[in-house]
């Protein structure tokens, strides 16, 4: 009969020391941004995690006595907590006082643990903050990430031990998921990009009429620089036909003797017939060049 007791008052000794440490997970991870707290993240397949257990928990039964709160993680069970605190090392301990987070570096026993936070050595550390802060948004993302991973990881084993499809089919099926929601995310992409900057397209359009607006005044100067040239080629013309006409009329009259007053009068007409010649054609022109004209131009009439 006394063993039993014993026994009894040992087992409910264990059972209080284990109650007064806290579990710590995704749903409350929360409780731990106010107070102070002392936080362990552990692994059951851990040798270290399991060397520090009993002083850990004995821990947890002195919290109310120095005036602390003492938590566990189980990162196989909360992979988002792991995470969201970016835990690479077994065991890994913070100490959170009012949500400013500091990473517990000394030795990992009772005594050290209790002289950390009576004598308040965590002052001396470099708190946790900006986007590695654990309720930052980036660790948020970092949760949401880890978590992931752990249901690609459940569905790889359903797919290969459940279901008995090979490893390399598993991988297929991920690549093609994988394949697929790039091409989704992609899609929505363009259209949030459509929907934010649609001032490119109106800025093309215009451009676009500015150049059609361009072409058409290029297109009427040049339908009147033809006509301009067709009507001063007429004016030559019809000047040079005027010019012939006056001279073979005045070749073929009878040469009779004039009186002086008719050859005053003819030698002006012939004076201003040449100055009309002189001043209808180029001077760039030359004689040769006049002749040749004039012989088309009869031709012609």
């Amino acid at each position: 009969a006394g063993p039993g007791p014993g026994l009894g008052a040992a087992g409910l000794g264990a059972a209080g020391l284990e109650a007064a440490v806290q579990q710590v997970g995704d749903a409350n991870w929360t409780v731990i941004l106010s107070g102070e707290w002392m936080v362990q993240f552990h692994a059951p397949w851990c040798p270290a995690c399991q060397q520090i257990q009993a002083d850990w928990e004995k821990l947890g039964k002195l919290s109310e006595t120095i005036g602390i709160r003492v938590g566990k993680v189980d990162v196989t069970r909360e992979p988002g907590l792991s995470g969201r605190f970016f835990v690479t090392t077994l065991p890994t301990i913070y100490h959170a006082k009012d949500g400013v987070f500091r990473k517990y570096h000394g030795s990992r026993v009772l005594q050290d643990f209790q002289s950390f936070v009576t004598e308040k050595k965590w002052e001396t550390l470099e708190s946790i903050s900006g986007w590695k802060s654990p309720s930052s948004f980036a660790m948020s993302g970092m949760a949401g990430l880890f978590r992931l991973s752990v249901w690609i990881r459940e569905v790889h084993s359903y797919l290969t031990e459940t279901l008995g499809i090979p490893v390399w089919g598993s991988y297929i099926a991920f690549a093609m998921v994988t394949l697929l929601a790039g091409l989704i995310l992609g899609l929505i992409l363009v259209l949030i990009a459509d929907c934010l900057c649609p001032t490119k397209s109106k800025y093309k359009s215009q451009v676009t009429e500015t150049t059609e607006k361009d072409d058409e005044d290029m297109e009427d100067e040049e339908s009147n620089h033809p006509q301009e040239e067709t009507d001063l080629d007429w004016d030559l013309r019809t000047a040079e036909g005027n010019n012939l006409s006056d001279n073979n009329s005045g070749d073929d009259s009878p040469q009779e003797e004039a009186s002086p007053e008719e050859n005053v009068c003819s030698g002006e007409d012939a004076s201003r017939g040449k100055e009309s010649t002189n001043l209808n054609q180029p001077s760039s022109d030359s004689e040769e060049e006049t002749s040749v004209r004039k012989r088309k131009t009869i031709e012609n009439s």
